[in-house]
Parts: C-alpha cells; sequence; structure tokens
C-alpha cells in the first residue's frame, strides 16, 4: 500500500540530534576565521562536531589528540607551560561560533602504519587521566587561558579493539584488559571532577557479525569486547553515560538490527539510562562506496537514516563520518570544495530539528521512509526512497491548520529542493506522490 499515516496532533517527544558529524571543514590558513565552518554548521543547524581524526596538512600534527595537546608525557601535568592548545583551540573556537558543540574525543587518531607511535598504551592511566581532566578544565572551566564552553560530551579512545591490518592493531597496542583499566581510571577519575559532564566511550567497531557470514574472523571480537565491556563496569561501578558505536553499511536493515541490539543490550546489562550514539556512520564504506558518498545514494540513504532513527528508541545521537577533507566527506567535491547533494539531506533534517518536536507517522511501506517534525509555526515531512523501486505513496496527514498553504519540494538530480506542488489544504489532507527511487521529498505547511 504504500501509506505514511501523519498526525501532527500527536507528539513523540523532540526531534532527536541526530545529524552530528566527524570533525570539520577546517583549514589553518584561515586562523579563526573558519567561513566552511560557520556556513554550513549554520545552516546545517549541526547539533555536536564529534572530534575524532581531525588534523590535515598546516597543523595537522596538533589538534585534538592527548599526545598532540600534551607533547612530552613525562612534563608536570598541572603546569599549564606542558600543554599546546593552539590549533585545538582554533578548531573548536570555529565550532563554537557556528552554534554547534564540540564533542571531545579523549584519545588518538588511527595509525595505520608499520611504527606505532601514539596507539601504544600509556605508560601511567592515573596521569593520562589527570591529563585529561585538565583538557576538559581549560574548555570548560577557562583553566590555561581557555574558555567556558560548557562542552557536554567526552569520549574514551575509539576503535580499541579494531584489528588494523599486517602491521597489527592501529588504535590500540594494549591488551582488552589493559583498556578497560585505562577506560575504568579515566572515568572514574573525571566524574570525580566534573559530575556534570558525560563519559563514554568507546567508539565501538561495531556488530558485523551479527548480520554477515562473510566478515573477518576477528571481527566477531567486537562483540566479545561489547559485553565484557559491560560487564566490566557493572562490576566495579564505572560510569558509563554513553556507548558509543560505529556501522559502515548500504544496507539500512543492518543499520537498524545494530542499533537495535546495542540498546537492548545496554538494558540487559542494567544500563537503560546510558545513551546510544551512533558516532561514525556512513552509507558503505570503500570501493564503490566512495563515489556513492557524493551522490543522491547518498543523500537518500542519509535521509532515510535520520528519518528511521528518530522514530526508534534505539540511538539518542549520532555523527556522520566525516566532513574534513577525506573520501567519507560526502557533502563536498574534493576538487573544487564545492556542494554535493548529500548534505542536503542534512540540511532539511536540521531544519526539522530547529522545528523542535517530532510528530507521530506510521507507515506500511517497504524502502520508503519518513519523519515528521512541527513548530508553532510550521509542519514539516521528509520522506526518502532509498532501496525501492520507483514507487506510488499515499501521505495522509492529519492535524493541520484550515487552510494552510503545502508546499512540496524535491531532492534529485539537478534539483535542490524545488518546488513542484503548492495547494491549499484543510485540517486533513491525502496526497498521491510518485518517488523516485534514490529522492527525497520535503513537504512544508504553515510559515517559512
Amino acid at each position: 500500500m504504500n501509506t505514511f499515516r501523519v498526525d501532527f496532533d500527536k507528539v513523540t517527544g523532540p526531534v532527536k540530534p541526530l545529524h552530528g558529524v566527524c570533525c570539520a571543514p577546517y583549514s589553518a590558513m584561515q586562523g579563526k576565521n573558519q567561513r566552511a565552518i560557520q556556513k554550513y554548521f549554520t545552516q546545517g543547524r549541526i547539533p555536536y562536531c564529534r572530534l575524532h581524526d581531525c588534523g590535515g596538512g598546516y597543523g595537522g600534527s596538533y589538534f585534538v589528540d592527548i599526545p598532540n595537546i600534551f607533547p612530552d608525557f613525562d612534563a608536570d601535568e598541572n603546569d599549564p607551560a606542558s600543554y599546546d592548545f593552539h590549533y585545538t583551540d582554533e578548531y573548536i573556537g570555529a565550532i563554537q561560533a557556528a552554534g554547534c558543540e564540540a564533542y571531545y574525543r579523549l584519545g588518538v587518531t588511527i595509525e595505520w602504519g608499520s611504527k606505532k607511535i601514539t596507539s601504544l598504551p600509556p605508560k601511567d592511566f592515573a596521569k593520562w587521566a589527570r591529563i585529561c581532566e585538565h583538557v576538559v578544565r581549560h574548555y570548560n572551566e577557562g583553566w590555561a587561558d581557555g574558555f567556558t564552553y560548557g562542552l557536554k560530551y567526552w569520549e574514551i579512545w575509539n576503535e580499541p579493539e579494531n584489528p588494523g591490518n599486517a602491521w597489527g592493531p592501529c588504535m590500540w597496542g594494549g591488551t582488552k584488559e589493559e583498556f578497560f583499566d585505562l577506560y575504568r581510571t579515566a572515568a572514574k577519575h573525571l566524574k570525580s571532577c566534573f559530575p556534570e559532564i558525560r563519559v563514554g566511550g568507546f567508539g565501538s567497531c561495531g556488530f558485523y557479525p551479527l548480520t554477515s557470514t562473510t566478515c573477518p574472523e576477528s571481527y566477531k571480537e567486537f562483540i566479545v569486547w561489547f559485553h565484557d565491556f559491560l560487564k566490566m563496569a557493572k562490576e566495579t561501578d564505572t560510569p558509563v553515560d554513553f556507548f558509543s558505536w560505529h556501522i559502515y553499511t548500504g544496507d539500512i536493515g543492518e543499520l537498524l538490527t545494530h542499533a537495535k541490539y546495542v540498546r537492548e543490550t545496554l538494558d540487559e546489562y542494567g544500563f537503560a539510562g546510558t545513551e546510544a550514539h551512533l558516532n561514525e556512520w556512513n552509507v558503505n564504506a570503500e570501493g564503490g562506496g566512495f563515489a556513492e558518498k557524493h551522490t543522491m545514494v547518498g543523500a537518500s540513504f542519509n535521509a532515510a537514516v535520520l528519518a528511521l532513527l528518530q522514530n526508534t528508541r534505539y540511538v539518542d545521537v549520532a555523527c556522520y563520518y566525516c566532513f574534513h577533507n577525506s573520501v567519507y566527506n560526502g557533502f563536498q567535491n574534493r576538487n573544487d570544495s564545492s556542494t554535493d547533494l548529500p548534505w542536503y539531506s542534512f540540511v532539511a533534517y536540521g531544519h526539522m530539528y530547529g522545528l523542535g518536536s517530532a510528530a507521530v507517522v506510521e507507515s506500511d511501506a517497504a524502502g520508503v521512509y519518513a519523519m515528521a517534525a512541527k513548530s508553532d509555526a510550521q509542519k514539516c515531512i521528509m520522506v526518502s526512497n532509498y532501496d525501492s523501486d520507483d514507487t506510488a505513496v499515499t501521505l495522509d496527514v492529519t492535524g493541520l491548520a484550515a487552510k494552510e498553504t503545502l508546499h512540496l519540494h524535491r531532492l534529485d538530480n539537478g534539483k535542490v529542493w524545488e518546488e513542484e506542488l503548492s495547494l491549499t489544504a484543510a485540517e486533513t489532507v491525502t496526497l498521491q506522490l510518485k518517488i523516485p527511487r534514490q529522492s527525497v521529498l520535503l513537504v512544508t505547511a504553515g510559515e517559512a
């Protein structure tokens, strides 16, 4: 039938911050005047920018990572002179100025090469925790000529279970037990110093064996790490304010299965109050996926994921990977920095996020995904056909104001939210619409 029933009289809660990103379109040559960050983060109302894999040319080795900020581990962690905050201040300052909030990953950047330098375990976990404490103080309490941003999320490490390549693990050179010790030491210390912040981790590689029989054998360890981590945290009363995990896939069903598994596993272990963060995701990973990230494949996938996660309880915060000069950035053309179509799905979701309240959407459609949001002044519906053939859908909409004007906009190849239809509706309206494969529709009513 492919029918969507939208009721604006029934609110399910707030529109969730699911359109966060990893990294920012930063240029060291612009100093504090980061024009791209200001433009994109403002336009998309980006809620969070996760600081992992930050950097690049012209200052690339001086950002965010603990070894970059505190380069001499033997130095005095209580002395401001031991720290180099310059580039990270610039980076985070631009994010905050654009109305976004930095989501700080405490740890290191991935090391794929033949020599591991920063991904080896710190030689003193307690001191590492105290260094992290001073990073928090710098950005939240003004320590060392710092700031009072009040950054909420502080993530301990990223993908410690990543098996890496022929040269070995690329994110954590120690054992699982050593990582749990580091996490436990740092999490307890940070929460004792700053009970108001949210501390979590560990940026899990994901749960591919749940849905794939062809993934590498080493991936089965990802699930073992997850369960053992929750057991450790429960037995030692270690804070886990949020659990973060990753997935790269072109299969919406696979993403939903993993999200459901994470939420339900957290609940089973007694972590019902722990937020679930999908803080790296994108359509597929490598190979042909790099090209698809820039097309309507990526745009319709992005919109479908955002709509699906908004309508379930499984994910509280999400961050797309990524928005710096990388092959994973589907928002910009790497040659000329022009804007590609997938960005506009985030713009649409950001608009709905700004409206504030999510409305009820019920559907029997397969391969087509929808969400709805409202404010006192406007109502909005987003529909994405990611993995169905060209489809006719019925939109049954209730809760409109009398004589409210509806506008239909389309995101498709060659069309960036072009208006296709405008009509005056009654309080209830039924629309018969055709949605081509890999396209997105936006229906708005009320004030712009």
